[in-house]
């Protein structure tokens, strides 16, 4: 196991999840079964063996389901909750109000995304780069998901998920690290996105990038999903 970090992790969960209907009618993405397991056991144990040592689950829809299965501490990984309240606040919002849970800086990943990367280089480069924000990318060339970075001399230059252009070649890999003043400047109980808060910080040249090798999986999509069933079966 990788040394202990003393950084947390805030993972997004709290969306409705319509893509994996009729699945997620009952039961909160995080609780899908993959591979004979809740889809957060999978998450919680990687992350335990990449040193995370605390997390707090951004929750929302079927939240409290969520809070009674895995409790306090799981995996070795000590857990939190900020729940979204009466509306969903959306991933800048749910941050927004988990911040006093979080503290001064932490890692944002989301709740459908498996990463197989290791956390602490991530870090690392993140302190070094004097920047309140880093975003990962991963070289993706269209592959996996529709590309949405520029990433040039290792600086994220373009960053957006409405338009196409052919020089982006990279992708949002879905592990983010912030310093919570990057939030001050957002009412709380506003409804925001992240991906609103990465693009304000690649025009004012304060988002770091960290280009990983490895590719990412999720399983907010069926084909996600089945695909993730037989990377993670028991071997």
């Amino acid at each position: 196991m990788t040394a202990p970090l003393a950084i947390p992790v805030a993972i997004l969960a709290g969306g409705l999840a319509t893509r994996l209907r009729p699945i997620t009618e009952k039961i909160p993405k995080s609780l899908v079964p993959v591979a004979g397991r809740p889809f957060l056991a999978h998450q919680l144990e990687m992350l335990h063996a990449r040193g995370i040592c605390r997390a707090v689950l951004c929750i929302g829809y079927l939240g409290e389901m969520i809070q009674r299965e895995f409790g306090d501490e799981a995996y070795g990984v000590k857990l939190d909750y900020s729940f979204d309240g009466e509306k969903l606040l959306g991933t800048g919002g749910a941050i927004k109000r988990a911040l006093p849970k979080l503290g001064a800086e932490f890692f944002i990943l989301y709740g459908d995304s498996y990463l197989p990367v290791q956390y602490a280089p991530v870090a690392e480069f993140f302190h070094r780069s004097g920047k309140p924000g880093l975003m990962t990318v991963y070289r993706n060339e269209g592959k996996f998901d529709a590309s949405n970075v520029v990433f040039r001399d290792g600086e994220i230059v373009v960053y957006d998920k409405k338009i196409n252009l052919p020089e982006m070649r990279h992708i949002d890999y879905g592990l983010s690290v912030f310093k919570s003043a990057v939030f001050d400047a957002y009412a709380a109980d506003r409804v925001f996105d992240l991906a609103e808060v990465m693009g304000r910080l690649v025009r004012e040249k304060q988002l770091a990038g960290y280009e990983v090798p490895e590719r990412f999986y999720e399983m907010g999509s069926p084909a996600g999903l089945a695909e993730l069933e037989t990377i993670l079966k028991p071997r």
